[in-house]
């Protein structure tokens, strides 16, 4: 049995505005977290490229090792008032979600070359 994960920052615009306070390193939040197999996770990204507002902020995401991603797809993200924000369907495999972001100019904001990577579980629940 899979067990849903509630957001922390709550739902709709009031989300929004809570994980842009959150004020997490890089301006990169994803909710809910832990996150589950087969579950829709937002990514929400106030980091160097959306800075200035202009142009478009893309979300490049894949699954497997820091080193050696598959299933790589490119998402252009949705500019709010706090941010640029993006729902993602993690498929049922249990991986790493790394991404990183780019803007319609090519450039890359990698976190360092590190990207951004979370855990994958199955939504199983050990006692």
């Amino acid at each position: 049995m899979v067990v849903a994960n509630p957001s922390r920052f709550g739902d709709g615009e009031t989300r929004l505005k809570a994980m842009s306070e959150a004020n997490y390193p890089g301006g990169v939040v994803v909710d809910p977290t832990p996150i589950t197999a087969g579950q829709e996770v937002t990514v929400f990204y106030n980091g160097l490229l959306g800075q200035e507002g202009k142009g478009k902020v893309y979300l490049r995401y894949g699954y497997g090792s820091a080193a050696d991603w598959h299933d790589v797809g490119d998402i252009r993200m949705d500019r709010t008032g706090w941010g640029w924000v993006s729902d993602v369907t993690v498929p049922n495999f249990e991986e790493r979600f790394n991404f990183c972001f780019k803007d319609s100019a090519d450039n890359w904001d990698n976190n360092n070359g590190t990207n951004w990577s979370f855990q994958v579980h199955d939504g199983s629940q050990s006692y």
